[in-house]
C-alpha cells in the first residue's frame, strides 16, 4: 500500500462521519467511498492504541502496529460478514499483531522499553498510582506476566470489556478468561507486594 493510499484511509474532516453507524461506514467503503474508512479510524484509533500499548508498553512500535490494524481490516472488508462488531474485529487484530511483536522481541532477546503515564491503570491499582513511579512499577509488572494472561488483563481491567466480550475477542471460553484473570491477579499481587505492601495483595 502506497503512502498516498494510507493518507486517504487515515485522513478525514473531524466530525464528518460521527453520526454514521459502523455498518453504514463499512457499506460506504465497499461502494468505493474510501474516505468513509477514515471515519472508522477516527472512531476506534484511541481504544486500539490503548490495547496495543497495554500489550507492548509505550514504544515506537505502537503507532505502526495501530496503522497495520486498520490496514488489515480494510483489506479484509470484502470478506467482513458482520458476525462480530467492527470494534471486536479490530481488537482481535490488535491483540494478534501485538502477540506477533512480542514473539519477535523474544527471538531478539529484547528488553521491554520503559512506559510513561499515558496508559490507563487497572482500577484495582488506582489508590496506589498517585505517582508516575507507581505507574511504571505496575506497567513493568504487567509486562512480566505471560502474554495470554496479559491480554486478558488489558481487555478486562484496562479497557473495561466484559468477560463475554473478552472471550469473543480472544476466541476462548469465558471460563478461560476468568481463570487467566484470576491467575494474572495473583501473579501481579506477588510482583507488586514488595512495593505496595500487604494492602495491595488483598
Amino acid at each position: 500500500m502506497s503512502n498516498f493510499q494510507r493518507q486517504q484511509l487515515f485522513s478525514t474532516s473531524k466530525h464528518l462521519h460521527d453520526h454514521i453507524s459502523d455498518n453504514d461506514l463499512v457499506a460506504a467503503v465497499l461502494r468505493g467511498e474510501t474516505q468513509a474508512f477514515a471515519g472508522i479510524v477516527r472512531r476506534y484509533e484511541r481504544p486500539i492504541a490503548a490495547t496495543i500499548t497495554g500489550m507492548l508498553g509505550r514504544t515506537e512500535e505502537v503507532e505502526e502496529i495501530g496503522q497495520q490494524v486498520f490496514i488489515r481490516f480494510y483489506e479484509a472488508l470484502p470478506n467482513f460478514r458482520g458476525d462480530a462488531s467492527v470494534k471486536t474485529y479490530l481488537t482481535r487484530i490488535a491483540i494478534n499483531l501485538s502477540l506477533n511483536e512480542l514473539k519477535r522481541r523474544k527471538r531478539r532477546f529484547s528488553l521491554f522499553r520503559s512506559v510513561d503515564d499515558a496508559l490507563e491503570l487497572p482500577s484495582e491499582a488506582d489508590d496506589h498510582a498517585e505517582s508516575s513511579a507507581d505507574r511504571e512499577l505496575i506497567e513493568q509488572a504487567l509486562k512480566r506476566i505471560p502474554a495470554g494472561m496479559r491480554e486478558v488483563v488489558v481487555l478486562r481491567l484496562v479497557n473495561g470489556y466484559s468477560t463475554e466480550e473478552t472471550a469473543t475477542m480472544l476466541n476462548i471460553p469465558e471460563g478461560t478468561v476468568l481463570s487467566r484473570l484470576s491467575l494474572a491477579r495473583k501473579q501481579l499481587q506477588t510482583l507488586l507486594k514488595p512495593f505496595f505492601g500487604e494492602e495491595y495483595a488483598k
